[in-house]
């Protein structure tokens, strides 16, 4: 769960090295109103630690998609999945990663919510 004021790490190679969570979308999770993102979630960050020759500068504000939280997330099948850290990649405008590599792996209901670009760039799904 990533929620308001969150600190996370980006998965990509678009420069950006830690951001904050700012703003997050409201949805209905049974009949309530969450304020808190999951796997697949767009998200707006803010760019806090960036190399100097990216191409994510410091202050800059972003979309990102969540591809990997601590939290644990319940599957179809029953099956629970959690990875280390937390993790986004950057997204443009048009929700098209700025990175070109994406490191790390990334969770499989990234492609059921239809970022098959950051997929495919992925080493690895699970």
């Amino acid at each position: 769960m990533i929620r308001r004021g969150t600190y996370l790490n980006t998965a990509d190679n678009s420069g950006a090295k830690k951001v904050q969570c700012i703003g997050i979308p409201k949805k209905v999770n049974f009949g309530k109103q969450t304020d808190f993102a999951t796997l697949g979630d767009v998200i707006t960050v803010t760019v806090k630690d960036a190399l100097p020759n990216g191409a994510a500068k410091k202050g800059k504000v972003y979309k990102a998609v969540v591809v990997r939280t601590a939290k644990e997330v319940s599957r179809e099948d029953g099956s629970y999945i959690k990875f280390d850290d937390n993790a986004v990649v950057l997204l443009n405008n048009n929700l098209e990663p700025i990175g070109t590599r994406i490191l790390g792996p990334v969770a499989r209901e990234i492609r059921a919510k239809g970022f098959y670009r950051i997929v495919s760039l992925a080493p690895e799904v699970i």
